[in-house]
């Protein structure tokens, strides 16, 4: 039960090289900030990324178990055709921005 003035948060206890908790106290110190502080953002930032991580991969699998993917041979196809159609598409670019220029002259 949570009562006034009490905390949430859980507290765990970590070993840190010198070097790297030199670095902390120099960062806590320029943000105004404690120890925990730092460290209880760095954590959760770092989870949340291998989370976001985790759920990718797992989504990516999920993919390829339903047949939801491309070959390479498939996927170097595609990057083909849409160099293609860029191409095709700055020249024309080019082709309007010469009949313009032809316009003007």
């Amino acid at each position: 039960m949570y009562t006034w003035g009490m905390s949430k948060s859980q507290i765990i206890t970590a070993r840190i090289d010198p070097e790297v908790m030199d670095l902390v106290d120099r960062v806590a110190k320029a943000q105004g900030r404690s120890r925990s502080w730092l460290a209880a953002r760095a954590i959760e930032k770092m989870v949340r990324a291998e989370v976001a991580m985790m759920d990718f991969i797992q989504q990516g699998e999920d993919d390829i178990a339903a047949g939801r993917f491309l070959t390479q041979e498939q996927m170097e196809e595609w990057v083909a055709n849409l160099r293609s159609e860029a191409k095709a598409r700055i020249a024309e670019q080019d082709a309007k921005a010469q009949q313009e220029q032809d316009k003007a002259a």
